[in-house]
Protein backbone atom coordinates (compact mmCIF):
# COMPACT_ATOMS: atom_id res chain seq x y z
CA UNK A 1 0.00 0.00 0.00
CA UNK A 2 2.83 2.39 0.88
CA UNK A 3 4.55 1.73 -2.46
CA UNK A 4 1.27 2.41 -4.28
CA UNK A 5 0.76 5.72 -2.49
CA UNK A 6 4.33 6.84 -3.08
CA UNK A 7 4.04 5.92 -6.75
CA UNK A 8 0.80 7.90 -6.98
CA UNK A 9 2.49 10.93 -5.44
CA UNK A 10 5.24 10.72 -8.03
CA UNK A 11 2.75 10.34 -10.89
CA UNK A 12 0.55 13.27 -9.83
CA UNK A 13 3.50 15.66 -9.81
CA UNK A 14 4.72 14.28 -13.13
CA UNK A 15 1.29 14.75 -14.71
CA UNK A 16 1.06 18.35 -13.46
CA UNK A 17 4.66 19.43 -14.04
CA UNK A 18 5.22 17.97 -17.52
CA UNK A 19 2.66 20.03 -19.53
CA UNK A 20 3.73 23.27 -17.86
CA UNK A 21 7.41 22.62 -18.39
CA UNK A 22 6.98 21.54 -22.01
CA UNK A 23 5.28 24.85 -22.76
CA UNK A 24 8.33 26.57 -21.25
CA UNK A 25 10.64 24.49 -23.45
CA UNK A 26 8.78 25.66 -26.56
CA UNK A 27 9.86 29.21 -25.71
CA UNK A 28 13.49 28.18 -26.23
CA UNK A 29 12.87 27.39 -29.92
CA UNK A 30 14.85 30.43 -31.21
CA UNK A 31 17.97 29.15 -29.43
CA UNK A 32 20.41 26.72 -31.08
CA UNK A 33 20.13 23.08 -29.89
CA UNK A 34 23.23 23.32 -27.68
CA UNK A 35 21.73 26.28 -25.82
CA UNK A 36 18.33 24.64 -25.47
CA UNK A 37 19.75 21.46 -23.99
CA UNK A 38 20.49 22.72 -20.43
CA UNK A 39 16.92 23.97 -20.15
CA UNK A 40 15.40 20.75 -21.51
CA UNK A 41 17.30 18.57 -19.02
CA UNK A 42 15.82 20.44 -16.06
CA UNK A 43 12.74 18.26 -16.53
CA UNK A 44 14.70 14.99 -16.25
CA UNK A 45 16.72 16.22 -13.28
CA UNK A 46 13.53 17.30 -11.52
CA UNK A 47 11.91 13.92 -12.14
CA UNK A 48 14.97 12.09 -10.77
CA UNK A 49 14.91 14.26 -7.65
CA UNK A 50 11.19 13.70 -7.15
CA UNK A 51 11.58 9.97 -7.79
CA UNK A 52 14.22 9.73 -5.08
CA UNK A 53 12.14 11.79 -2.66
CA UNK A 54 8.81 10.01 -3.17
CA UNK A 55 9.73 6.48 -4.23
CA UNK A 56 13.16 6.03 -2.70
CA UNK A 57 14.88 5.17 -6.00
CA UNK A 58 18.54 6.16 -6.08
CA UNK A 59 21.40 5.07 -8.31
CA UNK A 60 25.14 4.53 -8.48
CA UNK A 61 27.43 4.56 -11.49
CA UNK A 62 30.30 2.15 -12.14
CA UNK A 63 32.84 3.11 -14.81
CA UNK A 64 32.05 6.81 -15.12
CA UNK A 65 35.72 7.29 -16.02
CA UNK A 66 35.01 5.38 -19.26
CA UNK A 67 32.89 8.23 -20.65
CA UNK A 68 34.97 9.69 -23.50
CA UNK A 69 35.61 13.39 -23.95
CA UNK A 70 34.51 13.39 -27.60
CA UNK A 71 30.95 12.70 -28.80
CA UNK A 72 30.24 9.00 -29.27
CA UNK A 73 27.44 6.51 -29.92
CA UNK A 74 25.93 5.18 -26.69
CA UNK A 75 24.47 1.68 -26.85
CA UNK A 76 22.38 1.14 -23.74
CA UNK A 77 20.19 -1.59 -22.30
CA UNK A 78 16.53 -0.56 -22.22
CA UNK A 79 14.51 -1.87 -19.25
CA UNK A 80 12.65 1.14 -17.94
CA UNK A 81 11.67 4.74 -18.46
CA UNK A 82 14.23 5.54 -15.76
CA UNK A 83 17.31 5.44 -18.00
CA UNK A 84 15.82 8.03 -20.34
CA UNK A 85 15.91 10.39 -17.37
CA UNK A 86 19.17 9.34 -15.75
CA UNK A 87 21.35 9.34 -18.87
CA UNK A 88 20.66 13.06 -19.20
CA UNK A 89 22.40 13.57 -15.86
CA UNK A 90 25.10 10.90 -16.19
CA UNK A 91 26.30 11.69 -19.72
CA UNK A 92 27.29 14.88 -21.58
CA UNK A 93 24.71 16.57 -23.86
CA UNK A 94 22.96 13.95 -25.94
CA UNK A 95 20.22 13.19 -28.43
CA UNK A 96 18.21 9.98 -28.66
CA UNK A 97 17.23 7.69 -31.46
CA UNK A 98 13.52 7.02 -30.97
CA UNK A 99 10.37 5.96 -32.78
CA UNK A 100 8.72 8.86 -34.56
CA UNK A 101 5.33 8.24 -32.90
CA UNK A 102 6.62 9.63 -29.59
CA UNK A 103 6.75 13.12 -31.08
CA UNK A 104 2.96 13.07 -31.46
CA UNK A 105 2.30 12.69 -27.70
CA UNK A 106 0.78 15.98 -26.48
CA UNK A 107 3.18 18.16 -24.47
CA UNK A 108 5.72 15.40 -23.85
CA UNK A 109 6.31 14.85 -27.55
CA UNK A 110 6.62 18.57 -28.15
CA UNK A 111 9.36 18.72 -25.53
CA UNK A 112 11.11 15.76 -27.15
CA UNK A 113 11.04 17.48 -30.53
CA UNK A 114 12.96 20.41 -29.05
CA UNK A 115 15.81 18.09 -28.01
CA UNK A 116 16.87 17.44 -31.65
CA UNK A 117 16.12 13.69 -31.57
CA UNK A 118 16.61 11.26 -34.44
CA UNK A 119 12.99 10.21 -34.89
CA UNK A 120 12.79 7.01 -36.93
CA UNK A 121 9.88 5.51 -38.86
CA UNK A 122 10.44 1.84 -38.04
CA UNK A 123 8.51 0.75 -41.10
CA UNK A 124 10.86 2.61 -43.44
CA UNK A 125 13.48 -0.16 -43.54
CA UNK A 126 16.69 0.90 -45.33
CA UNK A 127 15.52 4.51 -45.48
CA UNK A 128 15.35 4.55 -41.68
CA UNK A 129 18.95 3.28 -41.44
CA UNK A 130 20.06 5.92 -43.95
CA UNK A 131 18.31 8.60 -41.89
CA UNK A 132 19.95 7.30 -38.72
CA UNK A 133 23.45 7.50 -40.19
CA UNK A 134 22.95 10.92 -41.82
CA UNK A 135 21.30 12.58 -38.84
CA UNK A 136 23.56 10.76 -36.40
CA UNK A 137 26.64 12.17 -38.15
CA UNK A 138 25.06 15.63 -37.98
CA UNK A 139 24.41 15.36 -34.22
CA UNK A 140 27.93 14.03 -33.54
CA UNK A 141 29.39 16.93 -35.52
CA UNK A 142 27.39 19.33 -33.35
CA UNK A 143 28.95 17.85 -30.19
CA UNK A 144 26.11 15.59 -29.04
CA UNK A 145 26.39 12.02 -27.83
CA UNK A 146 23.89 9.83 -29.71
CA UNK A 147 21.98 7.42 -27.46
CA UNK A 148 20.62 4.24 -29.03
CA UNK A 149 18.67 1.44 -27.35
CA UNK A 150 19.67 -1.49 -29.60
CA UNK A 151 16.73 -3.66 -28.56
CA UNK A 152 14.36 -0.91 -29.63
CA UNK A 153 11.92 -1.42 -26.75
CA UNK A 154 12.00 -1.99 -23.02
CA UNK A 155 12.91 -5.54 -22.06
CA UNK A 156 12.08 -7.09 -18.67
CA UNK A 157 14.97 -7.99 -16.34
CA UNK A 158 16.33 -11.44 -17.14
CA UNK A 159 15.12 -11.24 -20.74
CA UNK A 160 17.03 -10.41 -23.91
CA UNK A 161 15.61 -8.76 -26.99
CA UNK A 162 17.05 -8.75 -30.49
CA UNK A 163 19.93 -6.29 -30.77
CA UNK A 164 19.22 -4.36 -33.94
CA UNK A 165 22.06 -3.19 -36.16
CA UNK A 166 21.23 0.54 -36.41
CA UNK A 167 23.35 1.86 -33.55
CA UNK A 168 26.35 -0.24 -34.55
CA UNK A 169 25.93 0.87 -38.16
CA UNK A 170 25.97 4.51 -37.09
CA UNK A 171 29.15 4.04 -35.03
CA UNK A 172 31.06 2.15 -37.73
CA UNK A 173 29.99 4.47 -40.56
CA UNK A 174 31.06 7.57 -38.61
CA UNK A 175 34.12 5.99 -36.95
CA UNK A 176 32.73 7.15 -33.62
CA UNK A 177 33.52 5.37 -30.37
CA UNK A 178 30.78 3.02 -29.15
CA UNK A 179 29.99 3.22 -25.43
CA UNK A 180 28.08 0.22 -23.98
CA UNK A 181 25.94 0.73 -20.87
CA UNK A 182 24.18 -1.86 -18.71
CA UNK A 183 21.85 -1.26 -15.75
CA UNK A 184 19.16 -2.96 -13.69
CA UNK A 185 16.54 -0.20 -13.56
CA UNK A 186 13.77 -2.61 -14.54
CA UNK A 187 13.91 -4.23 -11.11
CA UNK A 188 12.66 -1.01 -9.56
CA UNK A 189 10.61 0.64 -12.33
CA UNK A 190 9.32 -1.98 -14.76
CA UNK A 191 8.00 -1.54 -18.26
CA UNK A 192 4.59 0.18 -18.22
CA UNK A 193 4.54 -0.25 -14.43
CA UNK A 194 2.79 2.28 -12.26
CA UNK A 195 4.54 0.94 -9.15
CA UNK A 196 8.08 2.09 -8.42
CA UNK A 197 9.97 0.12 -5.78
CA UNK A 198 12.66 1.68 -3.58
CA UNK A 199 16.26 0.66 -4.03
CA UNK A 200 19.59 1.53 -5.64
CA UNK A 201 19.87 1.14 -9.40
CA UNK A 202 23.33 0.22 -10.65
CA UNK A 203 24.53 1.69 -13.93
CA UNK A 204 27.68 0.14 -15.40
CA UNK A 205 29.52 1.95 -18.19
CA UNK A 206 31.89 -0.20 -20.24
CA UNK A 207 35.11 0.80 -21.94
CA UNK A 208 34.51 2.67 -25.21
CA UNK A 209 35.02 0.51 -28.29
CA UNK A 210 37.13 1.75 -31.19
CA UNK A 211 35.03 1.06 -34.28
CA UNK A 212 37.45 2.00 -37.06
CA UNK A 213 38.40 -1.62 -37.85
CA UNK A 214 35.02 -3.19 -37.10
CA UNK A 215 32.04 -4.12 -39.22
CA UNK A 216 28.62 -3.26 -37.85
CA UNK A 217 27.59 -6.84 -37.10
CA UNK A 218 30.82 -7.53 -35.19
CA UNK A 219 30.40 -4.38 -33.12
CA UNK A 220 26.78 -5.29 -32.45
CA UNK A 221 27.87 -8.73 -31.23
CA UNK A 222 30.54 -7.26 -28.95
CA UNK A 223 28.10 -4.78 -27.43
CA UNK A 224 25.46 -7.44 -26.84
CA UNK A 225 27.94 -9.82 -25.21
CA UNK A 226 29.27 -7.11 -22.91
CA UNK A 227 25.88 -5.73 -21.88
CA UNK A 228 24.26 -9.11 -21.24
CA UNK A 229 27.35 -10.42 -19.45
CA UNK A 230 27.51 -7.31 -17.29
CA UNK A 231 23.84 -7.70 -16.37
CA UNK A 232 24.59 -11.20 -15.08
CA UNK A 233 27.50 -9.84 -13.08
CA UNK A 234 25.34 -7.10 -11.58
CA UNK A 235 22.72 -9.68 -10.62
CA UNK A 236 25.33 -11.85 -8.89
CA UNK A 237 26.76 -8.79 -7.15
CA UNK A 238 23.30 -7.78 -5.90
Amino acid sequence: MIIWLRSLLFAVFQWLFTPLFCVLILLTYPLPPQRRYPVITIWARTMLWWLRLTCGIRYRVIGANNIPQQPCVVLCKHQSAWETLALQKILPPQVWVMKRELLFVPFFGWGLAMSSPIAIDRAAGRDALKQLVEQGQDRLNKGFFVVVFPEGTRIAPGKRGKYHIGGALLATHTNALALPIAHNAGKFWGKNSFLKRPGIITVSIGEPINTTELKADELNRQVEEWIEGELLRLEQYA
